[in-house]
């Protein structure tokens, strides 16, 4: 046989193994698969691989605390049942989330996350908490260590929000015709009920003592009363709620429904134009009431943005649930989860 000969023949054996080894790994899951999940999953530390990337049982562990611990719930008050469905809720997130950098691995430097962004989640994260302290402690015994990577962490997901709303976009859009025959089918339920429009400026409970709030409150509500300064320059310069003090304070038009409860009882309970101070469970507010609306059938006008939020809402959900799928099902070659090494508490 010439020495040409050899070489072909060389490169087809080599390019047959080659051929059979890919084969085995990613369409038979033959024995070569086979005997390397087995020694994965001997492995009390992997509980699932995503394409190269391995899911460990202390980043389960870690995920599903921080999980729970981002709901306000804590898991060691959980039952073994509980944490079991906890587990698994956090794997399955863990999964999506490997296939979602994936995907997303080349568009990174077209979704921009700002500051603002970042820190608006955070505000929100950190109202379930009396203050910023105890947020840090609860956060560290999550195993997070420091504020930087949990921006990190709220910064991954804000983006993997935003690939996401820009895939299902198409799929969500309401038309007003729409909004029109799904207002027409519900406008029964949907008689509006009492509403004012409301003016507040706020101090968080958990950034000033309470000695300084009822000072500057009061201090504000004399300025008011003697027309020192008016209702915008105070929101301005006290308040602490981001959406309303560059608004002269407002909240716009609110029915009770959509208002925290006791804040609601003491705003619906005030005069037109009468200023007061109200305290709720979030802190306290120098709140007025400048007009109110009497209950009445619902108007499409008036209801057409609210309406069409809520079906869009409808079908954001729909929507997220078919591209989750439509990603697992183009990836199942790529995922192996070692139910064995899930288990509950060793």
């Amino acid at each position: 046989m010439s020495r040409t000969a050899k070489f072909i023949l060389r490169i087809a054996i080599l390019g047959m193994i080659a051929g059979y080894v890919l084969g085995d790994f990613f369409v038979f899951k033959g024995p070569l698969s086979q005997i390397i999940d087995r020694s994965l999953s001997s492995r009390p530390d992997v509980v699932a691989r995503v394409a190269g990337h391995f899911i460990t049982r202390s980043q389960l562990e870690r995920a599903t605390r921080e999980k729970l611990w981002l709901e306000g719930k804590s898991f060691d008050s959980l039952s073994d049942v509980e944490k079991s469905q906890a587990r698994e809720k956090a794997l399955e997130e863990l999964i999506d989330h490997a296939l979602l950098r994936n995907k997303i691995a080349g568009d990174t430097k077209s979704i921009h996350i700002s500051a603002n962004e970042i820190n608006s989640r955070l505000r929100a994260m950190l109202s379930r908490f009396t203050s910023k302290g105890e947020m840090e402690s609860s956060m560290h015994g999550q195993g997070v260590a420091s504020e930087s990577e949990l921006r990190a962490k709220v910064a991954a997901r804000l983006q993997q929000e935003k690939w996401i709303e820009a895939q299902i976009a198409p799929m969500i859009r309401t038309s007003d015709e729409e909004a029109r025959a799904w207002f027409d089918q519900n406008a029964a339920s949907m008689a509006m009920s009492e509403r004012v429009e409301v003016r507040h400026i706020f101090m968080a409970a958990m950034d000033h003592p309470q000695s300084e709030i009822d000072a500057k409150l009061s201090a504000a509500l004399n300025d008011l009363r003697s027309q020192r300064k008016d209702f915008a320059t105070l929101a301005r310069e006290l308040s602490d709620d981001p959406a309303s003090k560059d608004r002269g304070g407002s909240l716009g038009w609110m029915s009770k429904a959509r208002l925290p409860t006791d804040f609601a009882a003491a705003v619906f309970s005030l005069p037109i134009g009468q200023p007061a101070i109200v305290r709720s469970s979030l802190g306290s507010h120098l709140v007025e009431v400048t007009a109110r609306k009497p209950a009445e059938a619902a108007n499409f006008d008036e209801m057409k943005p609210e309406v069409i939020a809520a079906i869009e809402a409808i079908k954001r959900r729909y929507a997220v649930t078919e591209l989750r799928k439509k990603i697992r099902e183009s990836a199942t070659k790529d995922i192996r989860v070692f139910h064995s090494e899930i288990g509950d508490d060793h």
